[in-house]
């Protein structure tokens, strides 16, 4: 697929990732691009002032406009419209959100012969106990226990896909812990290099959550980070690919939480000065410890770009976004 010839549906496109794969499709020539989301009163109408698009779409009038063949082919739909938040207690609300409108829209795609690639999360791993394999059959996808409605949210539309012979056709991404420009209106769900940029900029100090498991220290739980520029260069080449089913998004890398806000004070050039507060006690019982996703499956399927080490992602991050006040975009 040549993206610069392609006519490409980009759902979520003022979020996070999706407004970055906009920016990074504009850097490959692309700009038959429609963007979706759901703008209300947020300042995500900032990521949109620098990047290149066709058209906007508020999100509940996508899938109407869809049908009635209003917004004509599409070559590609990226869809990252999601609600993202782990502790959103509205279990109605994701359905709808998450699970039902990506069914309707997987389904539009499929018999329009647009190529489908969409959001789902390595939340759907739960406590990673059950391994953190990208496996698609349907014995290992049931075996999956995720710790909070969001990843059950997506996870049962990786269900839906495997048992109705989608992923056959489609893509479905297990993105890891992303962070990076254009996050900046996530709330509580910002990433913690962004809260502590803030953190330490407003108190000289950054906090982390004291670890409530024996077999992990204040600040030494792990993640997988990945920054969002190697996460959307991931997206495309699958996107772009014949590779259909699940795949997981990460760097491959376990990384701490100690070793991230680290990175952070070397970005700013400031000794580390690190406060570990109480974990919220409703996550407590649904917090994962460990992730780190397997990317042989990206791997094979001909990714062998280099991914951006933590150090040098926060220090990107953190000198030419967060000081400055830009998204992506500005620095064009």
């Amino acid at each position: 697929m040549n993206l610069a010839d392609s006519r490409i549906l980009v759902t979520g496109g003022a979020g996070f990732i999706g407004s970055a794969l906009v920016w990074e499709l504009n850097r490959r020539g692309a700009e038959q691009i429609i963007v979706s989301d759901l703008l209300g009163s947020t300042t995500k109408w900032l990521h949109l002032r620098s990047l290149k698009f066709e058209d906007y779409l508020e999100a509940d009038e996508l899938l109407d406009s869809l049908r009635s063949g209003d917004l004509g082919q599409f070559d590609l739909v990226l869809h990252m419209g999601a609600c993202s938040s782990t502790t959103e207690r509205d279990a109605a609300y994701l359905i709808r959100n998450n699970y039902e409108f990506t069914k309707d829209l997987a389904y539009w795609a499929m018999h329009t012969a647009a190529r489908f690639v969409y959001a789902s999360s390595a939340a759907t791993y739960g406590d990673g106990s059950r391994g953190m394999r990208d496996d698609d059959d349907l014995d290992s996808l049931h075996a999956l226990r995720p710790l909070n409605m969001y990843g059950y949210s997506k996870h049962l539309f990786d269900l839906y896909a495997a048992r109705s012979g989608w992923l056959s056709e489609i893509t479905g991404l297990k993105y890891f812990n992303v962070f990076g420009p254009n996050e900046d209106h996530k709330g509580e769900m910002r990433s913690v290099a962004l809260k502590s940029f803030e953190q330490i900029r407003d108190t000289g100090a950054a906090q982390l959550f004291r670890s409530y498991s024996s077999d992990y220290a204040d600040g030494e739980q792990v993640r997988d980070f990945l920054y969002v520029k190697d996460a959307v260069d991931m997206t495309l080449h699958l996107a772009t690919s014949p590779s259909v089913g699940l795949f997981n998004v990460g760097s491959g890398t376990a990384s701490t939480w100690n070793s991230l806000a680290r990175a952070v004070f070397t970005a700013l050039g400031k000794e580390p000065r690190i406060e570990y507060v109480d974990m919220p006690p409703e996550i407590r019982d649904r917090y994962q410890y460990f992730t780190q996703a397997d990317i042989t499956k990206l791997r094979d399927a001909g990714y062998d770009a280099a991914i951006t080490d933590l150090d040098a992602a926060v220090s990107d991050y953190v000198q030419n976004y967060l000081v400055p006040g830009k998204v992506l975009g500005d620095e064009d």
